[in-house]
């Protein structure tokens, strides 16, 4: 390259700097193109954003983590209702004022709530809060519900985003932003650090730590970006650094993508809600040449591919069919479909990729329609015609039910939702981590709404710088952007990475082959 070459010893022209992008972006993978929502999209939009209005306790401003069938809160399910409020303002579904009222209900609650490591009658404990809570008091919902760092996580980005929307000089909304600060502040991330400078799962008062700590590529990012932006208890850069050196696992090709994988879809999705991942890079995208926003392009465009190639031959799958995540199921239980025994699950992880695969024939909705940032243009096709095939089984008062499963018809007892005669197995309940993204990654499709305000907040702001961060939005004002670079070193270990994957692959397959001959 000629002018890369020219430019590196003067300051580049501006038209040179245009000539030196041209030239780069060539060599970058191309962005999704952005067509225009069809009216769907606005129905879906509003549809959702009354589940977490309408559902949500008005007393203390807890969101029940399904609905109708309303077992007890999940402290997710409030940081993506306290992010969808400022999305029906924008819309004219709700007013400001209640809004306001809403937010503040929610936000004095949880900063009164008692909190210590007593194993009841408390809601958390050194600032994270337990999972589930019962819906009425707030305290632990029972013995089985964890002190979780992730959950707490999609809190607080709901917390500092509400600091962020409402700016105003008003006293309430003043209120809003001082109480989401002391929540953050409060929040010691280094406690959970029981094997540094990784951070642990979680933690019981009946048997201590969660041996386990948040490694390989996850929705975790979103954790670790809030534990380094702390001004009280922050972890150390390091811990971003050990952390993102256990994706090694997770990189490789599959369905023709080379991307970090994580099989369910919402690992791809749920930091994404939040922030906008576009033109920033930490280092370990930075050897690779692309963001964790393309990444989550490639996993999307992967999952289809793999629902059209349908190696399983589950009824329904294919170019417009397609999704998994974090689901409910039918029930757990094994069953002869096509001439062999296969495994069926009730709420579960489901997903394709590298790692943390399991595909039951259950899809659903909200791992396509989550995806529209990231890839519009199979993501329209395939929600239209989920809705137009299955919509009178799967689309009620509040948008997309939770999943549906066309090749579970067996006359047994079934843990939740039910069976339609010729049509499979639905979904009776909506599930709010799973609304949550459909509502809030509509909005920023439509006008990057919910990234721009968190682009605001000064904590993730600091803890992406961090994590080692740059390029893009986090550019200071007055900066050009860095302009990316080509690492050939880099390139070399993706094609070595390239090749060890279809060597794998081609291992596995062939063992399979070989386990699959006559005797």
């Amino acid at each position: 390259m000629f002018v890369l070459a020219s430019c590196q010893d003067r300051q580049p022209s501006q038209e040179s700097r245009k000539i030196q992008v041209i030239l780069i972006e060539a060599e970058l993978p191309p962005r999704p193109v952005k067509p225009e929502l069809p009216p769907l999209f606005s129905d879906i939009e509003r549809r959702t954003f009354q589940f977490f209005w309408d559902t949500t306790n008005e007393v203390n401003g807890l969101t029940p983590d399904r609905f109708p069938s309303r077992p007890f809160a999940s402290i997710a399910s409030v940081g993506f209702a306290l992010t969808a409020y400022p999305i029906g303002i924008e819309n004219g579904w709700v007013s400001r004022n209640q809004a306001v009222d809403r937010t503040l209900t929610t936000l004095r609650f949880f900063r009164d709530l008692p909190m210590g490591p007593q194993r009841t009658g408390r809601a958390g404990y050194r600032g994270f809060y337990y999972h589930f809570l019962d819906m009425q008091d707030g305290r632990r919902y029972d013995s089985w519900v964890e002190l979780s760092s992730v959950d707490t996580a999609l809190l607080l980005m709901g917390v500092l985003f509400a600091q962020s929307y409402y700016d105003g000089d008003d006293a309430r909304e003043k209120e809003i932003r001082q109480i989401a600060d002391t929540l953050y502040r409060r929040v010691d991330w280094t406690w959970l650090q029981q094997r540094k400078p990784l951070i642990s799962m979680g933690w019981f008062p009946e048997s201590g730590f969660i041996e386990h700590d948040w490694m390989g590529y996850n929705e975790a990012m979103m954790t670790y970006i809030l534990a380094l932006g702390s001004p009280t208890h922050p972890v150390s850069p390091d811990a971003w650094t050990v952390w993102t050196r256990t994706y090694n696992n997770d990189w490789g090709v599959y369905q023709g993508q080379e991307y970090l994988s994580f099989g369910p879809l919402f690992g791809h999705q749920y930091s994404h809600v939040w922030i906008d991942f576009r033109d920033i890079q930490d280092q370990y995208m930075r050897e690779r040449g692309i963001d964790y926003f393309l990444n989550s392009r490639r996993a999307a465009l992967a999952q289809r591919d793999y629902a059209i190639d349908n190696p399983k031959q589950w009824k329904g799958y294919g170019e417009n069919v397609w999704g998994l995540t974090a689901s409910d199921g039918p029930q757990n239980t094994q069953q002869a479909y096509r001439g062999e025994m296969r495994e069926f699950r009730h709420y579960s992880s489901r997903g394709a990729g590298l790692r943390e695969n399991f595909d039951d024939g259950t899809i659903a909705p909200t791992a396509a329609v989550s995806s529209i940032v990231f890839a519009p243009e199979v993501v329209i096709p395939a929600t239209q015609e989920m809705h137009k095939r299955f919509g009178d089984y799967i689309y009620s008062s509040y948008g997309f039910l939770d999943s549906f499963n066309p090749s579970f018809d067996y006359d047994i007892p079934l843990k939740t939702g039910r069976l339609v005669p010729g049509k499979g197995w639905v979904a009776s309940d909506y599930i709010a981590i799973d609304q949550g993204p459909i509502l809030t990654m509509i909005a920023n499709y439509r006008n990057e709404f919910v990234w721009n305000v968190m682009k605001k907040n000064r904590y993730v702001r600091r803890g992406l710088e961090r994590a080692g961060f740059s390029g893009g939005w986090l550019t200071p004002e007055g900066e050009e952007p860095p302009l990316p670079q080509k690492d050939e070193q880099a390139a070399a270990a993706r094609a070595i990475g390239i090749a060890e994957s279809r060597a794998a692959a081609a291992e596995a397959q062939q063992n399979v082959q070989q386990r699959q001959k006559p005797e």
